[in-house]
């Protein structure tokens, strides 16, 4: 059951407009590591997750990706937002103008729309919480990309603080992939076919 609470989890507030920015910028709406891609990843897992803990941390993160798709598509937005034909044709937007106006699409930046395939769901808490570190930290990666790439302090601004949640999650997987060692410990998680280990 989700609840919708109807504002950003962080302001974005962006005053100039800049379509070769939200270019770039799209990636983490749609693209191979972005917000998209995170929020179905863990909201899945988290049905084959044995433990009740891990369960409520993939379901907490699942959750707040998606308040992170709904600001990278406010950022998105607030960039393309009024263009005129030069800014288009200037910035190299026309491609993603002719198929898309100003619409928000999940798409990488390179133009590959998003796909399921690149988001991984095992089955296995060990298999999934490794890619869950992983997954966090390509994102955090493509957060300091694009901060190499933008100048605008507005836009800065809400990517650092997506930047340090993606951080805040890598440490909470982190603590999950202990907590599910520690529990396998207890009960090898892997009973449907003991032989394996002979």
């Amino acid at each position: 059951m989700f609840i919708y609470e109807k504002k950003l989890q962080y302001p974005v507030k962006i005053k100039n407009t800049n379509p070769r920015l939200a270019s770039i910028i799209i990636s983490q709406y749609g693209g191979p590591d972005g917000e998209l891609g995170a929020s179905l990843r863990y909201l899945s897992q988290r049905y084959s997750m044995p433990y009740a803990e891990l369960k409520g941390l993939l379901t907490d993160i699942g959750t707040e990706e998606l308040g992170h798709l709904e600001m990278i598509g406010a950022i998105v937005h607030q960039l393309t937002r009024d263009l005129t034909e030069d800014q288009i044709k200037t910035a190299g937007f026309d491609t993603y103008f002719v198929d898309r106006t100003t619409g928000v699409y999940p798409t990488a930046a390179s133009g590959f729309p998003w796909s399921a395939a690149s988001m991984a769901v095992k089955g296995d808490l060990i298999a999934d919480l490794t890619e869950d570190l992983a997954a966090e930290q390509k994102a955090r990666v493509t957060y300091d990309n694009i901060l190499r790439l933008s100048d605008d302090p507005d836009v800065n601004d809400a990517i650092k603080f997506l930047r340090a949640r993606e951080i805040v999650h890598f440490q909470r997987f982190g603590e999950g992939l202990r907590l599910a060692k520690d529990k396998m410990n207890e009960k090898n998680v892997y009973f449907v076919n003991p032989s394996f280990d002979k």
